[in-house]
């Protein structure tokens, strides 16, 4: 499941439907729209749109466009295409323009020097980086005896931190996304429901729709599921 954050400006609901939503894929693979963007590195989010109620509209998913790559490429490489989409999903977002602030580039977020020993040129092609993806994820697959978990945390944090811990290493963000791409998989029991939303006001009146629990210190109260 791809975590999402959607934020509405507050205010009369006429404007809501003003301002287009941007999005912005962060480094965890976190996808935020809003129509209030604080960061330069948000970007146009077409087809999307405000309404009345303060929700906003979504275009539909992009990872359709790249289904038939996925099925091909992972079928000829012996891998899961459920879990080559949920990788892709926790690394870009299906964005074959998103750069890391590390220098991993398109689908799989493949870095220069990983992408070159794989033969691939153009990291930005998305069959290329398709390929080289899922290549790469093989070799961890075989490597790690077949171990998804310690396969899609060396994809996360490197082959080093896996062997040095024994396993997933002990870094907050691996083991999250581990558990991200494993409940993409349908490899893992989700940790909640995922048709909950949980809606809060931050202090500076921004309405905040997401299927991430607020922590204590960014709301008053108790969150509200939404379903």
């Amino acid at each position: 499941m791809l975590l999402g954050v959607t934020r509405v400006a507050g205010g009369a609901s006429s404007a809501l439907g003003a301002e287009p939503a941007r999005r912005l894929v962060d480094p965890e693979g976190v996808i935020h729209v809003t129509n209030v963007p604080a960061d330069p590195r948000y970007r146009g989010l077409p087809g999307a749109s405000g309404t009345a109620a303060g929700w906003l509209r979504l275009p539909a998913q992009p990872w359709g466009r790249y289904a038939a790559e996925i099925q091909e490429i992972s079928s000829q490489q012996g891998v899961s295409p459920l879990l080559v989409e949920a990788v892709v999903r926790a690394e870009s977002g299906f964005d074959p323009r998103a750069v890391s602030p590390k220098g991993a580039a398109g689908l799989m977020q493949l870095m220069p020097k990983t992408a070159s020993a794989l033969g691939v040129r153009d990291r930005f092609d998305p069959r290329e980086n398709i390929q080289g993806g899922v290549r790469h994820l093989r070799y961890l697959l075989e490597r790690y005896r077949g171990s998804v978990p310690q396969a899609v945390a060396a994809y996360n944090a490197g082959e080093q931190a896996v062997d040095a811990h024994g396993g997933i290493p002990p870094y907050p963000e691996t083991q999250q996304y581990v558990q991200r791409v494993l409940q993409g998989a349908g490899l893992a029991d989700a940790s909640r429901p995922a048709d909950v939303m949980y809606r809060y006001s931050e202090l500076d009146h921004t309405v905040v729709y997401s299927n991430i629990a607020p922590r204590a210190r960014q709301h008053s109260g108790s969150p509200r599921a939404n379903r």
